[in-house]
Protein backbone atom coordinates (compact mmCIF):
# COMPACT_ATOMS: atom_id res chain seq x y z
CA UNK A 1 0.00 0.00 0.00
CA UNK A 2 2.97 2.32 0.75
CA UNK A 3 4.48 1.87 -2.52
CA UNK A 4 1.56 2.35 -4.26
CA UNK A 5 0.92 5.90 -2.42
CA UNK A 6 4.40 6.58 -3.50
CA UNK A 7 3.61 5.62 -7.09
CA UNK A 8 0.94 8.21 -7.04
CA UNK A 9 2.68 10.87 -4.99
CA UNK A 10 4.19 12.67 -8.24
CA UNK A 11 0.76 12.68 -9.39
CA UNK A 12 -0.65 14.27 -6.51
CA UNK A 13 1.56 16.66 -6.11
CA UNK A 14 1.16 18.12 -9.63
CA UNK A 15 -2.49 18.10 -8.99
CA UNK A 16 -1.98 19.39 -5.95
CA UNK A 17 0.16 22.44 -7.65
CA UNK A 18 -2.76 23.23 -9.94
CA UNK A 19 -5.48 23.40 -7.05
CA UNK A 20 -3.01 26.09 -5.24
CA UNK A 21 -2.36 27.79 -9.01
CA UNK A 22 -6.32 28.13 -9.01
CA UNK A 23 -6.66 29.17 -5.46
CA UNK A 24 -3.97 31.65 -6.40
CA UNK A 25 -5.50 33.27 -9.02
CA UNK A 26 -8.73 33.59 -7.36
CA UNK A 27 -7.06 35.31 -4.29
CA UNK A 28 -5.54 37.82 -6.60
CA UNK A 29 -9.02 38.39 -8.50
CA UNK A 30 -10.49 39.31 -4.71
CA UNK A 31 -7.36 41.35 -3.91
CA UNK A 32 -8.91 43.81 -6.73
CA UNK A 33 -11.51 45.14 -4.95
CA UNK A 34 -11.80 46.59 -1.56
CA UNK A 35 -14.78 44.62 -0.77
CA UNK A 36 -13.17 41.24 -1.34
CA UNK A 37 -10.05 41.67 -0.20
CA UNK A 38 -10.05 40.08 2.49
CA UNK A 39 -11.52 37.01 0.73
CA UNK A 40 -8.99 37.26 -1.91
CA UNK A 41 -6.13 37.22 0.98
CA UNK A 42 -7.47 34.09 2.15
CA UNK A 43 -8.09 32.32 -0.95
CA UNK A 44 -4.11 32.80 -1.86
CA UNK A 45 -2.81 31.68 1.89
CA UNK A 46 -4.82 28.43 1.45
CA UNK A 47 -3.19 28.02 -1.97
CA UNK A 48 0.34 28.96 -0.53
CA UNK A 49 -0.10 26.33 2.58
CA UNK A 50 -1.37 23.99 0.13
CA UNK A 51 1.41 24.13 -2.17
CA UNK A 52 4.13 24.17 0.35
CA UNK A 53 2.41 20.68 2.51
CA UNK A 54 2.46 18.81 -0.75
CA UNK A 55 5.80 19.38 -1.10
CA UNK A 56 6.67 17.76 1.85
CA UNK A 57 5.70 14.54 -0.05
CA UNK A 58 8.18 14.60 -3.31
CA UNK A 59 10.74 12.13 -2.83
CA UNK A 60 13.64 13.59 -3.99
CA UNK A 61 13.07 16.28 -1.01
CA UNK A 62 15.99 16.31 1.70
CA UNK A 63 16.94 17.96 4.96
CA UNK A 64 13.08 18.27 6.21
CA UNK A 65 14.34 19.26 9.44
CA UNK A 66 16.01 22.42 8.28
CA UNK A 67 13.27 23.33 6.13
CA UNK A 68 10.68 23.00 9.25
CA UNK A 69 12.72 25.34 11.26
CA UNK A 70 12.83 27.92 8.74
CA UNK A 71 9.47 28.14 8.14
CA UNK A 72 8.80 28.18 11.80
CA UNK A 73 11.19 31.09 12.07
CA UNK A 74 9.83 33.10 8.91
CA UNK A 75 6.05 32.52 9.66
CA UNK A 76 6.54 33.53 13.30
CA UNK A 77 8.33 36.43 12.06
CA UNK A 78 5.81 37.20 9.24
CA UNK A 79 2.64 36.67 11.74
CA UNK A 80 4.47 38.89 14.42
CA UNK A 81 4.67 41.67 12.38
CA UNK A 82 1.42 41.30 10.63
CA UNK A 83 -0.26 41.90 13.99
CA UNK A 84 2.24 44.59 14.95
CA UNK A 85 3.09 46.81 12.40
CA UNK A 86 0.64 49.92 11.80
CA UNK A 87 -0.98 50.56 8.97
CA UNK A 88 1.12 54.01 8.50
CA UNK A 89 4.22 51.56 8.41
CA UNK A 90 2.54 49.31 5.47
CA UNK A 91 4.32 50.86 2.86
CA UNK A 92 7.80 49.93 4.00
CA UNK A 93 6.62 46.18 5.06
CA UNK A 94 5.45 45.43 1.85
CA UNK A 95 8.97 46.55 0.31
CA UNK A 96 10.77 44.39 2.81
CA UNK A 97 8.74 41.35 2.28
CA UNK A 98 8.94 42.26 -1.81
CA UNK A 99 12.52 42.30 -1.27
CA UNK A 100 12.90 38.90 0.83
CA UNK A 101 10.75 37.34 -2.01
CA UNK A 102 13.13 38.59 -4.36
CA UNK A 103 15.98 37.20 -2.34
CA UNK A 104 14.77 34.16 -1.77
CA UNK A 105 14.65 33.48 -5.66
CA UNK A 106 18.10 34.51 -6.22
CA UNK A 107 18.92 32.19 -3.38
CA UNK A 108 17.36 29.76 -5.09
CA UNK A 109 19.76 30.65 -8.62
CA UNK A 110 23.31 30.39 -6.47
CA UNK A 111 22.24 26.68 -5.34
CA UNK A 112 20.95 25.86 -8.70
CA UNK A 113 24.13 26.98 -9.84
CA UNK A 114 26.46 25.83 -8.07
CA UNK A 115 24.86 22.54 -9.17
CA UNK A 116 25.79 23.48 -12.50
CA UNK A 117 27.63 21.06 -14.81
CA UNK A 118 28.74 21.35 -18.56
CA UNK A 119 25.64 18.31 -19.28
CA UNK A 120 22.95 21.48 -18.44
CA UNK A 121 21.54 23.21 -21.05
CA UNK A 122 22.63 27.00 -21.55
CA UNK A 123 19.23 27.71 -22.32
CA UNK A 124 17.67 26.50 -18.37
CA UNK A 125 20.97 27.79 -17.18
CA UNK A 126 20.34 31.24 -18.72
CA UNK A 127 16.72 31.22 -17.46
CA UNK A 128 18.67 30.31 -14.05
CA UNK A 129 20.77 33.27 -14.57
CA UNK A 130 18.09 35.56 -15.45
CA UNK A 131 16.50 34.88 -12.57
CA UNK A 132 19.12 35.58 -10.12
CA UNK A 133 19.55 38.73 -11.55
CA UNK A 134 15.95 40.08 -12.13
CA UNK A 135 15.82 38.83 -7.65
CA UNK A 136 18.92 40.35 -6.74
CA UNK A 137 17.99 43.66 -7.72
CA UNK A 138 14.96 43.27 -6.58
CA UNK A 139 16.04 42.03 -3.25
CA UNK A 140 18.59 45.09 -2.56
CA UNK A 141 16.32 47.63 -4.67
CA UNK A 142 13.44 46.80 -1.96
CA UNK A 143 15.67 47.28 0.68
CA UNK A 144 16.41 50.58 -0.38
CA UNK A 145 12.66 51.64 -0.75
CA UNK A 146 12.41 50.24 2.65
CA UNK A 147 15.18 52.47 4.19
CA UNK A 148 13.30 55.26 2.62
CA UNK A 149 9.89 55.07 3.59
CA UNK A 150 11.32 54.57 7.09
CA UNK A 151 12.80 57.54 7.23
CA UNK A 152 15.86 56.06 7.88
CA UNK A 153 17.71 56.93 4.36
CA UNK A 154 16.74 60.38 4.82
CA UNK A 155 17.57 61.78 0.70
CA UNK A 156 17.84 60.64 -2.43
CA UNK A 157 21.52 60.04 -3.39
CA UNK A 158 23.40 60.90 -6.53
CA UNK A 159 26.53 61.49 -8.00
CA UNK A 160 28.50 63.06 -11.13
CA UNK A 161 27.46 61.06 -13.88
CA UNK A 162 25.24 58.34 -12.07
CA UNK A 163 23.39 57.45 -15.63
CA UNK A 164 26.51 56.69 -16.79
CA UNK A 165 28.22 54.79 -13.58
CA UNK A 166 24.58 52.77 -13.69
CA UNK A 167 24.68 51.75 -17.42
CA UNK A 168 28.67 50.37 -16.29
CA UNK A 169 27.45 48.07 -13.90
CA UNK A 170 24.61 47.40 -15.79
CA UNK A 171 26.97 46.38 -18.48
CA UNK A 172 29.62 44.50 -16.42
CA UNK A 173 26.99 42.24 -14.81
CA UNK A 174 25.37 40.98 -18.62
CA UNK A 175 29.41 40.30 -18.77
CA UNK A 176 29.91 37.87 -15.97
CA UNK A 177 26.40 36.60 -16.68
CA UNK A 178 28.09 35.39 -19.87
CA UNK A 179 30.74 34.16 -18.23
CA UNK A 180 28.76 32.31 -15.97
CA UNK A 181 27.18 30.22 -18.57
CA UNK A 182 30.38 30.17 -20.59
CA UNK A 183 32.59 28.71 -17.03
CA UNK A 184 29.50 27.14 -15.13
CA UNK A 185 30.12 26.48 -11.35
CA UNK A 186 32.64 28.95 -10.98
CA UNK A 187 32.41 30.51 -7.42
CA UNK A 188 34.22 33.43 -8.31
CA UNK A 189 32.30 34.28 -10.73
CA UNK A 190 29.17 33.47 -9.60
CA UNK A 191 30.51 35.60 -6.50
CA UNK A 192 30.84 38.60 -8.25
CA UNK A 193 27.81 38.02 -10.68
CA UNK A 194 25.49 38.82 -7.35
CA UNK A 195 27.47 41.52 -5.53
CA UNK A 196 27.27 43.33 -8.72
CA UNK A 197 23.59 42.67 -9.30
CA UNK A 198 22.78 44.19 -5.76
CA UNK A 199 25.03 46.74 -6.64
CA UNK A 200 23.04 47.52 -9.78
CA UNK A 201 19.59 47.56 -7.25
CA UNK A 202 21.11 49.99 -4.66
CA UNK A 203 22.12 52.18 -7.64
CA UNK A 204 19.42 52.22 -9.64
CA UNK A 205 16.62 52.78 -6.43
CA UNK A 206 19.12 55.27 -4.27
CA UNK A 207 18.18 58.48 -6.40
CA UNK A 208 14.53 57.65 -6.68
CA UNK A 209 12.34 60.40 -4.53
CA UNK A 210 10.09 59.17 -2.15
CA UNK A 211 7.23 60.53 -3.99
CA UNK A 212 8.01 57.96 -6.75
CA UNK A 213 7.49 54.94 -4.28
CA UNK A 214 4.61 53.81 -5.15
CA UNK A 215 5.56 52.69 -8.41
CA UNK A 216 9.09 51.64 -7.20
CA UNK A 217 7.76 49.49 -5.14
CA UNK A 218 5.10 48.10 -7.35
CA UNK A 219 7.77 47.28 -10.32
CA UNK A 220 9.87 45.64 -7.92
CA UNK A 221 7.12 43.65 -7.21
CA UNK A 222 6.61 42.63 -10.41
CA UNK A 223 10.56 41.97 -11.28
CA UNK A 224 10.15 39.31 -8.01
CA UNK A 225 7.27 37.38 -9.78
CA UNK A 226 9.39 37.27 -12.71
CA UNK A 227 12.40 36.09 -10.86
CA UNK A 228 9.95 33.17 -9.62
CA UNK A 229 8.87 32.12 -12.24
CA UNK A 230 12.72 32.15 -13.86
CA UNK A 231 13.56 29.54 -10.80
CA UNK A 232 10.51 27.45 -11.06
CA UNK A 233 11.84 26.98 -14.80
CA UNK A 234 15.11 25.62 -13.66
CA UNK A 235 13.64 23.16 -10.79
CA UNK A 236 10.34 22.67 -12.70
CA UNK A 237 8.00 23.39 -10.59
CA UNK A 238 4.61 24.41 -12.39
CA UNK A 239 3.57 26.28 -9.39
CA UNK A 240 6.38 28.29 -9.19
CA UNK A 241 5.94 28.89 -12.80
CA UNK A 242 2.48 29.95 -12.89
CA UNK A 243 2.41 32.06 -9.60
CA UNK A 244 5.77 33.69 -10.61
CA UNK A 245 3.99 34.55 -13.70
CA UNK A 246 1.05 36.21 -12.65
CA UNK A 247 2.23 38.10 -9.79
CA UNK A 248 4.77 39.47 -12.41
CA UNK A 249 2.31 40.40 -14.80
CA UNK A 250 0.22 41.78 -12.46
CA UNK A 251 2.72 43.54 -10.89
CA UNK A 252 3.88 44.73 -14.54
CA UNK A 253 0.31 46.54 -15.00
CA UNK A 254 0.13 47.82 -11.97
CA UNK A 255 3.47 49.69 -12.39
CA UNK A 256 1.91 50.99 -15.96
CA UNK A 257 -1.27 52.31 -14.71
CA UNK A 258 0.26 54.21 -12.07
CA UNK A 259 2.67 55.02 -14.21
CA UNK A 260 -0.07 55.99 -16.23
CA UNK A 261 -1.90 58.31 -12.93
CA UNK A 262 1.25 60.02 -12.86
CA UNK A 263 1.67 60.74 -16.71
CA UNK A 264 4.89 59.28 -16.60
CA UNK A 265 6.88 56.44 -18.28
CA UNK A 266 8.96 54.06 -16.04
CA UNK A 267 11.93 55.31 -17.50
CA UNK A 268 10.94 59.30 -16.43
CA UNK A 269 10.62 57.72 -12.53
CA UNK A 270 13.76 55.60 -13.08
CA UNK A 271 16.29 58.17 -14.14
CA UNK A 272 14.20 61.54 -14.44
CA UNK A 273 15.58 62.77 -10.41
CA UNK A 274 12.13 63.78 -9.88
CA UNK A 275 11.80 66.93 -7.50
CA UNK A 276 15.70 67.50 -7.27
CA UNK A 277 15.14 70.76 -9.38
CA UNK A 278 13.50 73.56 -7.97
CA UNK A 279 12.80 75.20 -11.82
CA UNK A 280 9.91 75.10 -12.82
CA UNK A 281 8.45 73.60 -9.30
CA UNK A 282 5.28 75.31 -8.98
CA UNK A 283 6.86 78.60 -7.22
CA UNK A 284 3.98 80.72 -6.10
CA UNK A 285 3.31 84.18 -4.71
CA UNK A 286 1.29 84.61 -2.40
CA UNK A 287 0.44 83.99 1.21
CA UNK A 288 -1.08 81.05 2.61
CA UNK A 289 -4.41 82.14 4.95
CA UNK A 290 -5.06 79.81 8.14
CA UNK A 291 -8.72 79.25 9.20
CA UNK A 292 -9.84 79.22 12.35
CA UNK A 293 -11.55 75.83 13.65
CA UNK A 294 -14.89 77.50 14.76
CA UNK A 295 -15.24 78.91 11.34
CA UNK A 296 -14.44 75.80 9.55
CA UNK A 297 -16.77 73.73 11.62
CA UNK A 298 -19.11 76.23 10.74
CA UNK A 299 -18.98 75.47 7.27
CA UNK A 300 -18.88 71.97 7.43
CA UNK A 301 -22.18 71.81 9.92
CA UNK A 302 -24.21 73.97 7.08
CA UNK A 303 -22.75 72.46 3.89
CA UNK A 304 -25.00 70.31 1.84
CA UNK A 305 -21.77 68.14 0.48
CA UNK A 306 -18.43 67.67 1.39
CA UNK A 307 -15.77 65.48 -0.33
CA UNK A 308 -12.35 64.28 1.66
CA UNK A 309 -9.03 63.71 -0.15
CA UNK A 310 -6.91 61.59 2.38
CA UNK A 311 -3.16 61.74 1.52
CA UNK A 312 -0.06 60.67 3.42
CA UNK A 313 -0.36 63.41 6.33
CA UNK A 314 -3.29 61.34 7.75
CA UNK A 315 -1.47 58.01 7.50
CA UNK A 316 1.02 60.04 9.06
CA UNK A 317 -0.64 61.20 11.78
CA UNK A 318 -2.28 57.57 12.11
CA UNK A 319 -6.12 60.23 11.74
CA UNK A 320 -8.05 57.58 9.77
CA UNK A 321 -9.99 57.12 12.72
CA UNK A 322 -10.99 60.83 13.56
CA UNK A 323 -11.68 61.27 9.76
CA UNK A 324 -14.11 58.73 9.74
CA UNK A 325 -16.07 59.76 13.26
CA UNK A 326 -15.85 63.13 12.13
CA UNK A 327 -17.35 62.26 8.71
CA UNK A 328 -20.43 60.02 10.26
CA UNK A 329 -20.98 63.38 12.39
CA UNK A 330 -22.05 65.20 9.22
CA UNK A 331 -23.90 62.66 7.73
CA UNK A 332 -25.63 62.55 10.82
CA UNK A 333 -26.97 66.03 10.24
CA UNK A 334 -27.53 64.62 6.33
CA UNK A 335 -24.90 66.50 4.56
CA UNK A 336 -23.03 64.23 1.89
CA UNK A 337 -19.99 63.30 2.31
CA UNK A 338 -17.57 61.43 -0.13
CA UNK A 339 -14.02 60.35 -0.13
CA UNK A 340 -11.70 60.74 -3.59
CA UNK A 341 -8.65 58.90 -3.84
CA UNK A 342 -6.07 59.53 -6.69
CA UNK A 343 -4.14 56.16 -7.69
CA UNK A 344 -0.83 57.29 -6.26
CA UNK A 345 -1.32 58.95 -3.07
CA UNK A 346 0.10 57.76 -0.21
CA UNK A 347 3.45 55.53 -0.53
CA UNK A 348 2.33 52.04 -1.41
CA UNK A 349 -0.46 51.30 -4.28
CA UNK A 350 -4.21 51.10 -2.56
CA UNK A 351 -2.31 53.12 0.72
CA UNK A 352 -5.71 55.32 1.30
CA UNK A 353 -8.12 52.07 0.56
CA UNK A 354 -6.22 50.29 3.57
CA UNK A 355 -6.69 53.20 5.82
CA UNK A 356 -10.29 53.74 5.18
CA UNK A 357 -11.02 50.31 5.35
CA UNK A 358 -9.35 49.82 8.77
CA UNK A 359 -11.47 52.83 9.66
CA UNK A 360 -14.00 50.97 8.82
CA UNK A 361 -15.62 53.55 5.93
CA UNK A 362 -18.27 52.04 4.11
CA UNK A 363 -16.85 51.23 0.29
CA UNK A 364 -19.63 52.86 -1.40
CA UNK A 365 -18.38 56.21 0.11
CA UNK A 366 -15.28 55.74 -1.45
CA UNK A 367 -14.16 57.08 -5.31
CA UNK A 368 -11.91 57.15 -7.17
CA UNK A 369 -10.26 59.84 -9.49
CA UNK A 370 -12.64 59.19 -12.78
CA UNK A 371 -15.40 58.63 -10.55
CA UNK A 372 -15.73 62.02 -8.11
CA UNK A 373 -13.50 64.83 -10.53
CA UNK A 374 -16.66 66.14 -12.16
CA UNK A 375 -18.49 66.44 -8.92
CA UNK A 376 -16.09 69.26 -7.21
CA UNK A 377 -17.50 72.06 -9.38
CA UNK A 378 -20.37 70.99 -6.91
CA UNK A 379 -19.04 70.33 -3.72
CA UNK A 380 -19.08 73.14 -0.91
CA UNK A 381 -16.02 72.04 1.23
CA UNK A 382 -13.02 69.91 -0.16
CA UNK A 383 -10.81 68.77 2.61
CA UNK A 384 -7.66 67.60 1.78
CA UNK A 385 -5.65 65.98 4.75
CA UNK A 386 -1.82 65.96 4.20
CA UNK A 387 -1.70 65.48 0.22
CA UNK A 388 -0.05 67.35 -2.31
CA UNK A 389 0.61 66.65 -5.75
CA UNK A 390 -2.03 64.61 -6.17
CA UNK A 391 -4.41 67.95 -5.96
CA UNK A 392 -1.71 70.34 -7.79
CA UNK A 393 -3.21 72.66 -10.58
CA UNK A 394 0.33 73.15 -11.90
CA UNK A 395 -0.29 69.76 -13.62
CA UNK A 396 -2.73 70.84 -15.67
CA UNK A 397 -1.97 74.29 -16.01
CA UNK A 398 1.77 74.80 -15.79
CA UNK A 399 4.01 73.47 -18.71
CA UNK A 400 7.18 73.98 -17.02
CA UNK A 401 5.83 72.31 -13.64
CA UNK A 402 7.77 68.39 -13.15
CA UNK A 403 4.30 67.12 -12.72
CA UNK A 404 2.56 68.48 -15.52
CA UNK A 405 0.27 66.55 -17.63
CA UNK A 406 -0.35 64.10 -14.26
CA UNK A 407 -4.11 63.62 -13.73
CA UNK A 408 -5.09 65.51 -10.40
CA UNK A 409 -8.23 65.52 -8.59
CA UNK A 410 -9.98 68.37 -9.58
CA UNK A 411 -9.78 69.81 -5.64
CA UNK A 412 -9.17 73.73 -6.90
CA UNK A 413 -12.58 73.57 -8.58
CA UNK A 414 -14.68 72.83 -4.82
CA UNK A 415 -16.47 76.35 -3.73
CA UNK A 416 -14.09 76.34 -0.58
CA UNK A 417 -11.14 74.42 0.09
CA UNK A 418 -9.63 73.41 3.50
CA UNK A 419 -6.26 71.59 3.43
CA UNK A 420 -5.10 70.15 6.77
CA UNK A 421 -0.93 70.43 6.76
CA UNK A 422 1.42 70.39 9.43
CA UNK A 423 3.15 73.39 8.30
CA UNK A 424 3.86 75.44 4.88
CA UNK A 425 6.26 73.18 3.36
CA UNK A 426 6.19 71.73 -0.29
CA UNK A 427 5.60 68.09 1.10
CA UNK A 428 7.67 64.52 0.18
CA UNK A 429 7.96 65.28 -3.68
CA UNK A 430 9.80 69.42 -3.14
CA UNK A 431 7.08 70.42 -5.16
CA UNK A 432 5.43 73.30 -4.64
CA UNK A 433 1.47 73.36 -4.51
CA UNK A 434 -0.53 76.98 -5.71
CA UNK A 435 -3.65 75.47 -4.41
CA UNK A 436 -2.65 76.22 -0.60
CA UNK A 437 -2.49 80.23 -2.18
CA UNK A 438 -5.64 80.62 -3.79
CA UNK A 439 -8.62 82.71 -2.87
CA UNK A 440 -10.80 79.97 -2.30
CA UNK A 441 -8.92 77.84 0.33
CA UNK A 442 -8.30 78.11 3.49
CA UNK A 443 -5.50 76.06 5.60
CA UNK A 444 -6.27 74.21 8.71
CA UNK A 445 -2.75 73.82 10.42
CA UNK A 446 -1.76 71.26 12.57
CA UNK A 447 -1.26 67.40 12.86
CA UNK A 448 -4.76 65.66 11.04
CA UNK A 449 -5.78 63.75 13.70
CA UNK A 450 -5.36 66.78 16.38
CA UNK A 451 -7.27 68.88 13.67
CA UNK A 452 -10.15 66.47 12.94
CA UNK A 453 -10.53 65.98 16.62
CA UNK A 454 -11.17 69.66 17.10
CA UNK A 455 -13.45 69.58 14.19
CA UNK A 456 -15.44 66.98 15.95
CA UNK A 457 -16.25 68.83 18.79
CA UNK A 458 -16.84 72.23 17.31
CA UNK A 459 -19.75 71.02 14.96
CA UNK A 460 -21.19 69.01 17.42
CA UNK A 461 -22.24 72.43 19.05
CA UNK A 462 -24.15 73.36 15.71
Amino acid sequence: MSAFITSLMPNIITISYFIAIILFILGLKGMSSPVTAKRGVIWAGLGMFLATVVTFGDPEIAHIPLMLIAILIGGGLALYAGKKVKMTDMPQMIALFNGLGGGSAATISAVELLRTTTTNSDALMIITIVGALIGSISFSGSLVAFLKLQGWMKKSWRFYQQKLVNALIFISMITFAIYVVLVPNNLWLLSSLFAISLLLGIAITVPIGGADMPVIISLYNALTGLAVAAEGFALQNPAMIIAGTIVGSAGTLLTQLMARAMNRSITNILFSNFGENTSGSGETTGKMKSMEINDAASMLAYASKIVIVPGYGMAVAQAQHKVWELAKLLLEKNITVKFAIHPVAGRMPGHMNVLLADAGVPYDLIFDLEEINDEFATTDVAIVIGANDVVNPDARNKKDSPIYGMPILNVDKAKNVFAVKRGEGTGFSGVQNPLFFLDNTHMLFGDAQGVASKLIQTVKQF
